[in-house]
């Protein structure tokens, strides 16, 4: 079996970026860096989204979520990574993205589904848990309604207040609250 590294590699080979962005943005496929698809969206550094998939950890079969799926170059090689027994779940809040996505999308592959986000929730909680969740999108702080999403022993990878996180969850248990003392 390949490695983890080459079959993100593979997953590049097999899915071109250009094909991915609007017709003004192909020539700039090959530049690493992000790219706008208009409504104030961008298609991601090549690097980042590298780095991303290689901190996520993606393998044959897994339940993946794809949140801010955008122009569905990440759902793409998601798909490609999950392999046929796997299944992709993307959602996108803007609509005209969304369309750009299943337009680039088509035919859709079967073990890709793709949503509509709800703008009042997080993620697509209704075929949650996953086993790992991409957040292409820039948090405020933790967003713990996407790692209820996660099955335990799952993993989270997003940007959180600019610093990318690997989040791993290891189911529920009890603890009294945390606090910190009141500065003197």
């Amino acid at each position: 079996m390949a490695s983890r590294d080459q079959r993100i590699e593979d997953a590049f080979a097999a899915v071109s970026r250009e094909r991915f962005l609007p017709p003004e943005q192909r020539r700039f496929a090959g530049v690493d860096r992000a790219l706008p698809l208009g409504y104030d969206v961008t298609n991601s550094q090549p690097t980042t989204v590298r780095h991303m998939l290689t901190l996520l950890g993606v393998e044959p079969g897994d339940r993946v979520l794809d949140v801010g799926c955008g122009s569905g170059w990440s759902t793409a090689l998601l798909a490609h990574l999950t392999g046929p027994t796997g299944r992709v779940v993307g959602v996108e809040l803007v609509p005209e993205v969304l369309a750009m996505a299943l337009a680039n999308l088509r035919p859709l592959p079967p073990n890709v589904r793709l949503h509509l986000a709800d703008p009042a929730v997080l993620g697509w909680p209704a075929e949650a848990p996953y086993d790992r969740v991409l957040v292409s999108a820039d948090a405020a702080a933790l967003p713990n309604e996407l790692v209820r999403q996660v099955r335990p022993g799952g993993v989270l990878v997003g940007p959180v207040a600019g610093e990318m996180l690997r989040v791993e969850r290891h189911g529920r248990y009890v603890f009294v609250p945390l606090r910190q003392r009141p500065h003197e």
